[in-house]
């Protein structure tokens, strides 16, 4: 079975002190970092670590990205992001995200971002004719997604 064929388990995580602000709750800005956290982590389930993208000189910059904050979380609480990419055109993808408590299950934040393939001069790469081993392991699993196989 290939990776991009495999079940894709959540990310999971603790929070740690140094994420929480002075009213004791995570700061904005940490859900954010948890989504690329995530992300890298889900691209490297399907079989795409990132480091290998890079060494064959693909990066994936981040366009947009937002945020819908729901319910505090709190310094210790452990947590599970859920991800999928929503859209794949070959050059763009587009990633929701779900944050939910790891124990109760109850959603704290939904988010989205946007990315593109480039090389290290910023310029777009075709994945399906640059890359079509990296673009058919996404394109297995938007596939697999859309046929509710996840």
């Amino acid at each position: 079975m290939e990776a991009a064929d495999k079940k894709i388990t959540p990310y999971t995580r603790k929070i740690a002190y140094y994420e929480t602000d002075q009213m004791g709750i995570v700061h904005h800005s940490n859900y954010i970092r948890w989504f690329e956290e995530a992300r890298i982590d889900f691209l490297s389930q399907i079989g795409l670590p990132y480091n290998k993208m890079e060494e064959e000189g693909i990066l994936i910059p981040v366009l947009s990205v937002s945020c819908e904050y729901k319910y505090a979380m709190r310094f210790g609480q452990r947590f599970r992001i859920t991800l999928r990419i929503s859209s794949f055109t070959g050059v763009k993808f587009h990633v929701l995200y779900e944050v939910a408590d790891e124990d109760t299950g109850k959603l704290h934040a939904t988010g989205e971002s946007s990315h593109c393939f480039v090389t290290n001069d910023m310029i777009p790469i075709r994945m399906k004719k640059e890359h079509p081993d990296i673009y058919q392991s996404l394109m297995r699993y938007v596939e697999r997604e859309q046929d509710g196989k996840e």
